[in-house]
């Protein structure tokens, strides 16, 4: 799955939990991700902050575009965050170890490198 398929099938299934993710559609939506909010922070920081007022740099007061985008793409995230888990024949439900500090997010990374399973239990 290229860069673009994966943006665009995360897209489709916007709030769909239900399906498969493979590694691919997972880590470059990740990425994806990753490259809206990081630029979206320095049009923030640097175009919006001046605007309202504030010195250029500043994180005072929030980010509006961020905090708006970041709003937009956490249904997605945690619908193919699910598919992924459902990938690897675990239930959706697993992802709320990420409570756990620091040892959820670890074992959910580790989980989110591990390789499909063919013979998938459906959930």
């Amino acid at each position: 799955m290229t860069f673009q398929e994966a943006v665009r099938t995360c897209f489709k299934k916007y709030a769909l939990f239900s399906g498969r993710a493979p590694r691919s559609e997972y880590w470059w939506w990740a990425l994806f991700v990753f490259i809206v909010l990081t630029i979206s922070h320095v049009i923030d920081n640097f175009v919006i902050a001046p605007i309202l007022g504030l010195p250029m740099g500043s994180i005072q007061d929030g980010a509006p575009l961020s905090s708006i985008l970041s709003i937009a793409l956490l249904l997605p995230n945690i619908a193919v965050a699910v598919r992924r888990l459902h990938d690897i024949n675990r239930s959706g439900f697993w992802l709320f170890i990420v409570l756990i500090p620091i040892l959820g997010a670890l074992l959910l990374l580790y989980w989110n490198v591990q390789k499909s399973y063919p013979d998938k239990v459906a959930y």
